[in-house]
């Protein structure tokens, strides 16, 4: 039965996406609703002066800003509405499921089914609100400083701070409505495609930067920029392959009687990814990595002495910082999967539902087994992690960050990853659209 499915999904060519005019209605959709969240990464926060700000965040890319300019396609750079992007959603989204396995109370709601699921993305959005309104305050506080010994703000005061938090906040609620939109009537995962859409945009520019230091010689010469080619295309690919990868534990159901017939026993597979985590782990360790650089900055030259050296330690290419780094990304990429993936809920699952493991008893020693081979395969999956975010850290130190921050590991996680859930997404549209046809066809032949 798999084989036929798989090979009937194999027949699917341009002449059924032809066809599907449902998903080319999604697609459609799916695309305007970025070229409008494209352009709102160019429309400025109101009071600034966005060519001195530009000026100024040269001197502070390094930090947390320049973190934040990656997943919002430059709109840091040019302090747009979009400045905060969707990465607040993302963070509060994190503490719920970190919450929700620690707290009694939001576990209850949780396993609630639908009506509990809605009740934690209430919860979600109000701590949305919260940590784009700190975040906000944040920004808008540095802005009426000097940016780089730059004057940015044109009438600093209470009124700019208010317009300012409003402004970003209502940015990031109005991505969080569009990436709903795009997940309900287009193609793909909303919110991921947002963060899709600001890396990609912004990859052109930085590897023509990285062409034309070759050309020239600045930075990196002709063939540095050949190697790191061929590096970033084998990342690639080592990528699409791990992430592809999975160990498939087989599931025994036993035979039930349905009504006066017997049914044999069914065999299925319980299928678990090297990375459970996804790109969670990298995202969380640069962003605490990064605060003191941060902090720094907004302190200005009135930095205590042990925030300048902590600042110096923990700079990117630092020996300290790249420990320190794949440290954290180890140890949230346990942590993580810890949570998403319960091995004792999937085993009472499978027990509820009659499944079982062969050789263990379902329960407790089906969490046993379950925990011992997500723990090996989590551990592949951490130092894959590692490895892809760590190689492209060494570079830039061996270059003297003269490689683009857009070439990283954390952003090829994101781009390759969204993009195999967009096109597995878009396959499962062009299967049912072919099954559909199917079962038309089938009812006129019998109503002939």
């Amino acid at each position: 039965m798999t084989s036929a499915a798989e090979q009937f999904a194999s027949n699917i060519n341009f002449s059924s996406f032809a066809k599907a005019e449902e998903l080319k209605k999604r697609l459609l959709f799916t695309l305007g609703a970025l070229i409008v969240y494209r352009l709102g990464t160019f429309v400025p926060i109101p009071g600034i002066n966005p060519e001195a700000f530009a000026q100024g965040f040269q001197s502070q890319q390094g930090g947390l800003l320049g973190t934040l300019n990656i997943f919002a396609g430059g709109a840091v750079e040019r302090m747009a509405i979009f400045a905060l992007n969707i990465m607040p959603y993302i963070s509060a989204s994190i503490i719920m499921q970190l919450m929700a396995a620690v707290i009694p109370s939001l576990e209850a709601i949780k396993k609630e089914g639908e009506q509990g699921r809605r009740q934690i993305n209430q919860y979600t959005r109000y701590l949305t609100v919260f940590l784009a309104t700190m975040q906000g305050y944040f920004i808008a506080v540095s802005l009426q400083g000097n940016t780089g010994g730059l004057q940015v703000v044109s009438n600093p005061g209470p009124f700019f701070l208010v317009t300012t938090v409003v402004t970003l906040v209502g940015g990031v609620m109005f991505l969080l409505w569009l990436g709903e939109q795009i997940t309900a009537r287009g193609v793909g995962n909303g919110v991921s495609l947002i963060i899709f859409a600001g890396i990609v945009a912004e990859l052109p520019r930085a590897i023509a930067g990285l062409l034309d230091q070759g050309r020239t010689g600045g930075g990196v010469g002709g063939g540095a920029v050949l190697v790191i080619a061929a590096l970033a295309l084998a990342l690639i690919a080592f990528v699409v392959f791990m992430e592809r990868s999975q160990r498939r534990v087989l599931v025994q159901y036993p035979r039930r009687q349905v009504g006066q017939r017997m049914t044999q026993g069914e065999k299925s597979h319980l299928p678990l990814k090297l990375n459970v985590a996804g790109v969670i782990p990298p995202i969380f360790a640069s962003s605490l990595l990064l605060l003191p650089a941060t902090a720094a900055g907004a302190v200005g030259d009135g930095a205590p002495q042990w925030l300048q050296d902590l600042t110096f330690l923990f700079a990117p290419g630092r020996p300290l910082y790249i420990a320190l780094y794949a440290a954290l990304i180890m140890g949230f990429a346990f942590v993580y999967t810890s949570v998403v993936f319960n091995v004792e809920d999937v085993a009472d699952n499978l027990k509820k539902y009659g499944g079982f493991i062969q050789g263990y008893r379902p329960g407790a020693r089906t969490a046993e087994y379950l925990d011992f081979v997500l723990t090996r395969l989590t551990m592949i999956g951490a130092l894959y992690l590692t490895f892809v975010c760590i190689l492209p850290e060494i570079l830039k130190a061996g270059y003297s960050q003269s490689i683009p921050v857009y070439i990283g590991g954390t952003s090829l996680l994101i781009v390759v990853s969204v993009t195999l859930d967009t096109v597995s997404q878009i396959q499962g549209h062009l299967v049912a659209q072919q099954y559909e046809s199917l079962i038309k066809k089938s009812k006129l032949r019998g109503r002939r």
